[in-house]
């Protein structure tokens, strides 16, 4: 079942008037009015730019979200060229003079990319990965990059080379990751719009950390290139972080669409902020506390039971289930995981394994050793899941889960080791309820659902059919119109 539209002007209701973007970053503003204040010269690129400086200078010592920062001064240029630009009415893209910086995997040419290893430290591509091109087509100011753990490994943002980003709500709390970087800088106001990428919930997880929104588009939706890893077995995607459902609408609007380059790209999908406002009642949820049985804190179960009850609430109509379809789900996870680290890392591993975490030669090394018959299960047993999914979707229209098992965890911790006296294998398996969604390709939300005691943010985890991407995101901005935990700011940074 598909959400209806039920209009637009709604998005209209929370625009605020021109007075309000005297600090376009604070970040209680919407990135699309940010836009259309830009684009309507109500608000200039150099003041846009002069105020996220302003807001990286005062908060980024304490986040490190922001890895890799241009000189202000050539910022201020760009800014500068787009409003002569717009002054003379030249016909602009879109998000042109919006400022970004990108998670410090994807490639960009002339700025150093790391991917948070010291292999990298001094890594300056000379071209542009896809979403990194159509940012800059769309008229985005890229003037730096992200945080990210080493090779996107983990979702805990730290690494060797600029060490750790640290929680907005509480700087002794992890951001998550791999994407903790494009979190915490949203939340801070640093950026509007950030790239995330997410293959065991690397997008999902740090959005949910620090209450911002994440989509994984369903696989295809945002094509990816260069490719490290082979397409067929591939779960790793490119999708929109912001502060808001709209803002991710917004930014999934200009990376997303097909490219040749990629085999698994979908067909174009119009994609609108202003296709959001719908109405919920009679939707068919299906949630699941502990999704095939896994283990969830208590804390975040009451947060998520509470959520359960504002689906409700908006006249959605919920089932408990127990989700044991993907019973097993994270067994095939773990091997076409390791299998792609040790395509992506397997030379690199051969000749510097030892100066690699050792989480992640770990994970490589678990990949060079996989035999024929560990991938041909592996995927054998993802098309039997992937069935059993598709037979639920027929009398459900969306899953509704948790985002993350456990509240963020100590920056000093690389990862929890045991959920509710339940003993974890390794460093990714506290993360399975976001792990266990992977390989099936459906598009999953990150939404923000409350706080615990302690102030601590946590994400509710929505869930559609493979292709569903703007009934996911409907869904989602439903939830936050009634919520609207996103407006709640972290602490004063000091």
């Amino acid at each position: 079942m598909e959400i209806a539209t039920a209009g637009t002007k709604a998005l209209k209701t929370d625009s605020p008037n021109s007075s309000l973007l005297a600090d376009p970053a604070n970040p209680v503003h919407r990135a699309v009015d940010i836009v259309e204040a830009l684009n309507e010269q109500r608000l200039s690129a150099e003041t846009l730019m002069a105020q996220s400086y302003a807001t990286i200078n005062r908060c980024n010592p304490s986040i490190n979200a922001i890895c890799t920062l241009i000189d202000q001064d050539a910022a201020m240029a760009m800014a500068r060229e787009v409003d002569q630009q717009r002054a003379l009415g030249m016909p602009l893209p879109p998000l042109a003079g919006l400022p970004i910086a990108i998670k410090d995997l994807a490639q960009t040419k002339g700025l150093r990319t790391t991917l948070g290893s010291p292999l990298f430290r001094d890594n300056i591509p000379d071209s542009d990965s896809l979403i990194v091109s159509r940012l800059k087509a769309a008229g985005a100011l890229v003037i730096g990059k992200t945080n990210t753990p080493e090779m996107g490994a983990g979702s805990h943002t730290f690494n060797t080379v600029f060490g750790i980003t640290r929680n907005p709500y509480n700087l002794d709390r992890s951001a998550g990751g791999s994407s903790g970087g494009a979190a915490a800088a949203l939340r801070c106001g640093m950026l509007a719009l950030a790239d995330g990428s997410d293959m065991g919930g690397s997008l999902r997880n740090p959005a949910g950390f620090c209450n911002v929104v994440g989509l994984r588009p369903s696989m295809g939706r945002v094509p990816t290139w260069p490719q490290a890893t082979s397409f067929f077995a591939r779960m790793g995607i490119e999708g929109p972080m912001a502060r808001t459902v709209e803002d991710c609408t917004l930014l999934l609007q200009h990376i997303a669409g097909p490219d040749p380059r990629d085999p698994l790209s979908l067909p174009q999908q119009h994609f609108s902020p202003d296709g959001l406002a719908s109405d919920p009642s009679g939707v068919k949820i299906g949630f699941s506390r502990n999704p095939a049985g896994i283990p969830v804190e208590r804390p975040v179960l009451r947060i998520f039971e509470d959520a359960v009850a504002d689906f409700a609430q908006l006249g959605c109509d919920m089932e408990e289930i127990k989700l044991d379809q993907l019973d097993g789900a994270m067994t095939v996870f773990r091997t076409l995981r390791a299998a792609a680290y040790a395509t992506l890392a397997g030379d690199l591993f051969k000749q510097f394994g030892e100066q690699m975490k050792p989480t992640l030669a770990d994970n490589i090394k678990q990949g060079l050793a996989l035999s024929a018959d560990d991938i041909f299960d592996a995927e054998t047993n993802r098309s039997v899941q992937f069935a059993a999914l598709s037979q639920l979707f027929e009398t459900l229209d969306f899953l509704v889960l948790p985002v993350a098992q456990v509240a963020p965890f100590p920056v000093e911790q690389e990862y929890p080791t045991a959920i509710e006296g339940e003993a974890m294998q390794d460093y990714i398996d506290w993360m399975a309820v976001c792990c266990m969604i992977s390989p099936f390709g459906l598009p999953a939300a990150s939404v923000p659902a409350g706080f615990d005691a302690d102030g601590l943010p946590m994400g509710v985890q929505i869930v559609g059919r493979p292709g569903d991407d703007m009934g996911v995101l409907r869904l989602a901005y439903a939830f936050q119109q009634r919520t609207r935990y996103w407006q709640q700011q972290p602490p004063e940074l000091k």
